[in-house]
């Protein structure tokens, strides 16, 4: 009876005890590979079974140049759509779900299914090239597209945790990837220079029939009536590749 009641007044400090070497039940990430090209993110990651955790991830990167620009000129594949003038930025949110195969809580290797959104948000711009009236000349002017693509996706991550300190944990992304759908819609509503003639009006729609198909995407544009603004829709499937990533995290 005696060793029953010492084991009952001792529990609390075991049970804290354990806790302080696990490190307790919540981590707060973030990816440092993201973070030194600029794609700012962070991670809440909490145990909610012995060999289970939930996490939600936010992703964000500025406006800016678009990274890799070589490989998006092949896939494009037209001189007319200056790639090396794009401007992207992006929003993601990431809810994973992780299944550690160790013994361990929120450590060890995992399988984690997971789920995205993502926002991107971009200026394209599209060159054309047109005769001049009057003069016969072969002229070429540029417009700029703004707008956003959306895209749904959903995938596997391979990984690997552990504890690097009482507090601190590191997170290997080992292989992963996602697929899904994409749509969206980029608008042209200031040409320099005015479009005034119906040789320049042909030429731009022109241009924007050629981009009807690139690699997997579907285009559609359309030079409005008015010739005071363009459209430019697009559809098709999403794919996306997470992979050698180093994450390192608080926990408590």
């Amino acid at each position: 009876m005696k060793k029953i009641v010492t084991l009952l007044l001792l529990s609390p400090l075991i049970t804290n005890a354990q806790l302080g070497i696990l490190g307790g039940k919540n981590i707060i990430k973030t990816n440092l590979t993201g973070d030194a090209i600029g794609n700012y993110n962070i991670t809440y990651e909490r145990s909610i079974l012995k060999k289970m955790s939930f996490s939600l991830g936010v992703r964000y990167m500025p406006k800016g140049a678009v990274p890799f620009k070589d490989e998006l000129a092949k896939l494009i594949n037209d001189p007319n759509v200056k790639v090396n003038d794009f401007q992207l930025g992006n929003f993601a949110i990431t809810p994973e779900l992780r299944l550690y195969l160790s013994a361990g809580k929120m450590k060890g290797f995992y399988i984690a299914p997971y789920g995205r959104y993502a926002s991107f948000d971009m200026t394209v711009p599209i060159a054309y090239s047109y005769t001049e009236t009057g003069t016969g000349l072969k002229k070429t002017a540029e417009v700029l597209f703004d707008g956003k693509i959306t895209s749904m996706s959903g995938g596997v991550l391979l990984g690997t945790q552990f504890q690097i300190a009482k507090k601190l944990v590191l997170d290997i992304w080992i292989i992963g990837g996602h697929y899904g759908t994409s749509s969206g819609t980029v608008n042209a509503t200031n040409f320099t220079p005015a479009i005034t003639t119906q040789q320049q009006a042909d030429a731009l729609q022109t241009q924007l029939n050629d981009l009807k198909e690139v690699g997997p995407f579907k285009f559609e544009g359309k030079l409005a009536a008015d010739w005071k603004t363009a459209t430019i829709t697009s559809t098709g499937p999403w794919a996306g590749v997470r992979g050698l990533g180093l994450s390192l995290g608080f926990r408590f």
